[in-house]
């Protein structure tokens, strides 16, 4: 990973950590994982199933909906963040719904943290664990690091670009699929796709793949990363969903692309839907089908 220096405070608007990137994170990496595990601690955990109807809004409909536990963990979390590495900025979910010009950090210089607070947020109201806490740090639409905690089961993965991927402290590989068994992949939810995107989709119905709507984003790289999932095949852009899982998967072995055959860019503008897969080919024949 080649993230490049990160200069001292008062030189021209740059940014005041004096070091690099890569020596952030080879010092501070535990400290950020420390600060995902106390922001669900403190603010997810204690409202898992129980939950209070004033405490769940819905955003922009029935099925995009937002908690106080939403809320609660995305502010220490970028309280806490920022704290860690000064001069970073953060670009949450909660934080661009209420202001969507925030989402243009993740187009600049700055470092960036991406946070998704709580991945699968009708998971977790309806009491379901298939839900996650999600952070990845970006510069200049490069990902660098991510950090995926499912808490209600207890599983805890992270990457580091040129450093590997792993699960609770075991590496991840994401392998191949068997040649004699369909390939599982996860889709957008129907409730999320239009007709254009859902017409995209079909093309997953045919011999040798088995589709399927996804849960969780998050948990379904994962699941990508660990072989237990072939691809997945998703028609939005919010990088919140997406950063931390994709370097998941790319440092496990695996790889992402559009319809347009290129990889996917957190930056925005890439032709969808787009997959993540275990491996090039996998990936390769997934793109094929969208387009087909």
């Amino acid at each position: 990973m080649d993230a490049g220096p990160v200069a001292r405070a008062g030189t021209g608007g740059r940014f005041p950590y004096d070091g690099t990137l890569d020596a952030f994170l080879a010092r501070h990496g535990g400290d950020v994982e420390a600060a995902v595990r106390a922001a669900a601690a403190a603010e997810i955990m204690p409202r898992f199933r129980r939950l209070e109807a004033h405490e769940v809004d819905e955003k922009t409909g029935p099925h995009d909906l937002v908690t106080d536990a939403d809320r609660k963990a995305e502010v220490r979390l970028t309280e806490e963040l920022a704290r860690l590495l000064p001069g970073s900025l953060v670009v949450g979910e909660e934080a661009v719904h209420a202001d969507p010009r925030v989402y243009e950090a993740i187009r600049g210089e700055a470092p960036v943290w991406i946070v998704d607070p709580v991945d699968g947020t009708r998971q977790f109201v309806r009491g379901d664990t298939g839900f996650c806490t999600l952070v990845a740090l970006a510069r200049g639409g490069e990902l660098l690091a991510s950090w995926t905690y499912a808490p209600a089961r207890e599983q805890f993965a992270t990457a580091i670009r040129g450093r590997g991927a792993f699960l609770d402290g075991a590496p991840l590989r994401s392998g191949s699929p068997r040649p004699d068994r369909d390939l599982e992949v996860a889709t957008s939810h129907p409730d999320y796709t239009t007709e254009a995107q859902k017409r995209s989709l079909l093309g997953l119905r045919t011999d040798g793949v088995r589709p399927r709507p996804c849960g969780s984003a998050g948990l379904e790289y994962l699941d990508v990363a660990r072989g237990e999932l072939d691809a997945t095949a998703f028609t939005w852009e919010a990088a919140w969903d997406h950063a931390a899982g994709l370097l998941l998967v790319e440092e496990a072995g695996g790889t992402h692309l559009t319809r347009a055959g290129v990889p996917f860019r957190i930056t925005g503008g890439n032709a969808l839907p787009f997959t993540a897969a275990r491996d090039g080919d996998t990936a390769r024949r997934v793109a094929h089908l969208l387009n087909a």
